[in-house]
């Protein structure tokens, strides 16, 4: 018998959370309010320190914090679910370490000799101050509604599943776990982001990181063990849940290309020319994945914010790195995991997991708890208390990352510029209070997240929606620099426009409203926008705002090139990329190289 088996049996009932758990989570809690405590004590109240840690985080701390940060709620609840539900499938954005090392060797000279707070900043002294405000809303508007709401909805997916009988009656009316759990992660989360800002979030996140990683592995060994190990979780799953290159036409549409004949869901046979709603084809995958990621990892405040806290250019390059390299884990940590859960699922060996499946299928609201389904019921006391204070130190890694990134954000970008003589105490406070705003706005959004068919897959398609026009001021803005000003703010508008419009129309479909609960009249045009897969919405959005932001910036006049010295690579000065070069040695190649072989080999073995 192995050494496992004892502590299996004691948790196969999936008992509530008792005294040894308690006692565990209540350490966690500990020590991050000590590190808390210490960086508040370290800490100035000034702008520069409170969003940026005063510029003197350490390559390790950067590298740990990115990770934290967007290992979050949606990896650990999301990719877990997306793992139980379609398998590998969603390994393509978490492969995505190498847009990290696009951040490390590409942009990260740009913005160290900048010396930006945030992105818009940059796009501003790239183009012009009216980018710079476009770009901020739209930010603001993305973290609302992907981050922080998918951040509070997981939360209470964690405390539904793990205190389901957890109740509060409040004048009259029952409030559930699910939203219970929801507030709790916020305030606690938000108590030690406003108190400590930057620097409290990046250090807690390196505790955090720590705890994520041993949690996660020693979920994923259990479960393997519970199962019969890797051979026997390939042959309940298939080869086709290990596939990482999902096909174009989905299972059930019969025909080719063009036109596509398919059957509603009312048996009517439809024409779908190329509008079919398959869950992440290969071409999306393949076009949309990295662009979700260029602009994820390259140039989103949340995660950009982490290197510009580097005193120099190597400090924020070898943090990058180091993010890439963690970034491999979540492939094996989170999703296999979910496979593992729909694998103990389908085969009865973990009866409490059954409503994972239903005739052999995955159910897509019941497979979104997979990862604290699996820490329910098969885990002993005392390390399903580590893993659980692992899943909240990823809850709250990530929305804290998010809050202070919106607080710098609306500060440094809208409100610094309507009271410019502002004090530096001013500031910080007003970051406080718009994060306390935009975290009530989120909350009356998670209905639309909940009603969704799965947590992550919401989250990428919104960013999808939202990303590509950034994306294309930011590359393009780089790499030309014919772009021009109006080009760019151009491309931000229009791009803007047809996301925030597919998002609408998507909104009532997901909530059920009344009239809405079968989606839109077979045929019509809102029917095709709803059902345009989201990866090639994507694509479209791309490359209308490509071509907008080109046509529009040569139809006027060119850019003053001296004002956007160092900012792309045609006026970087032959003094900027000397010191550029003096900023990276053999060592941070040869990472780089390792990681790279390490992603290679991955999507060689997940081919099905």
């Amino acid at each position: 018998m192995s050494c496992l088996s004892p502590l299996l049996a004691a948790a196969e009932t999936g008992a509530a959370l008792d005294a040894p758990d308690w006692l565990m989570i209540a350490v966690y809690f500990a020590v991050l309010l000590g590190v808390a405590c210490w960086v508040v004590r370290r800490g100035k109240d000034t702008a520069a320190d409170y969003f940026l840690a005063g510029r003197n985080l350490g390559w390790w701390v950067i590298g740990a914090s990115i990770f934290a940060s967007n290992i979050g709620s949606e990896h650990i609840v999301g990719l877990a679910g997306s793992g139980a539900k379609d398998g590998v499938a969603m390994a393509h954005y978490e492969l995505h370490a190498w847009c990290l090392l696009v951040l490390a060797w590409v942009f990260v000279p740009f913005y160290a000799r900048s010396l930006v707070f945030t992105m818009p900043e940059f796009l501003e002294r790239r183009f012009s101050p009216a980018s710079r405000y476009m770009l901020s809303v739209v930010s603001l508007i993305t973290f609302i509604v992907s981050k922080i709401a998918v951040g509070i909805f997981a939360g209470g997916v964690v405390f539904e599943t793990l205190l389901p009988d957890m109740r509060l009656y409040l004048g009259g009316h029952v409030i559930d776990s699910f939203w219970i759990g929801s507030v709790l992660v916020i305030v606690l989360t938000g108590l030690y982001t406003a108190l400590g800002g930057m620097r409290a979030v990046a250090y807690n996140d390196a505790v955090q990181t720590l705890v994520l990683i041993t949690g996660s592995a020693v979920l994923t060994i259990y479960g393997l063990h519970t199962l019969g190990g890797w051979g026997e979780l390939r042959r309940i799953c298939g080869s086709e849940m290990f596939n990482l290159w999902k096909p174009l036409i989905p299972a059930g549409v019969e025909g080719t290309w063009a036109p596509i004949i398919a059957k509603s869901a009312s048996g009517n046979v439809v024409r779908e020319a190329w509008y079919f709603n398959s869950n992440f084809p290969w071409l999306g995958m393949a076009i949309c994945a990295p662009i979700i990621g260029l602009w994820y990892w390259c140039t989103d405040q949340y995660i950009v914010q982490r290197a510009l806290g580097a005193p120099n250019q190597q400090i924020a390059r070898r943090g990058s790195i180091f993010a890439a390299f963690l970034k491999l884990f979540p492939v094996y940590l989170f999703i296999i995991p979910g496979l593992i859960c729909f694998a103990l699922a389908k085969s009865g060996k973990v009866p409490g997991l059954a409503p994972i499946v239903h005739n052999g299928v995955a159910v897509p609201q019941e497979a979104q708890a997979a990862f604290p389904m699996m820490v329910k019921y098969l885990l002993p006391s005392g390390l399903r208390g580590i893993v659980v204070a692992g899943l909240l130190s990823a809850l709250m890694g990530s929305l804290a990352g998010v809050f202070n990134a919106c607080s710098t954000l609306f500060t440094v970008d809208l409100y610094e510029k309507w009271r410019p003589r502002a004090s530096q105490h001013q500031l910080v406070r007003m970051g406080r209070a718009a994060t306390v705003v935009m975290v009530l706005i989120a909350l009356a959004w998670v209905p639309v997240v909940r009603g969704s068919h799965g947590l992550y897959e919401y989250l990428q398609a919104v960013q999808g929606y939202l990303a590509p026009p950034i994306f294309v001021v930011f590359f393009f803005g780089v790499f030309f620099k014919r772009l021009n000003a109006q080009g760019c703010l151009a491309a931000l508008v229009a791009g803007f426009v047809i996301g925030v419009f597919r998002m609408l129309v998507d909104t009532p479909v997901m909530m059920r409203l009344p009239g809405f609960e079968n989606g839109y009249a077979e045929g019509s045009l809102l029917w095709i926008v709803n059902n345009i897969n989201f990866q090639y919405f994507s694509v479209l959005i791309t490359l209308v705002s490509a071509v907008v932001m080109v046509l529009v910036s040569h139809l006027t006049s060119q850019p003053e090139y001296g004002k956007m010295a160092g900012l792309t690579f045609g006026t970087a000065a032959a003094e900027d990329r000397r010191l550029t070069r003096a900023s990276w040695d053999w060592r941070d190649v040869l990472a780089s190289a390792a990681i790279l072989a390490a992603i290679l080999g991955a999507y060689l073995y997940f081919r099905g």
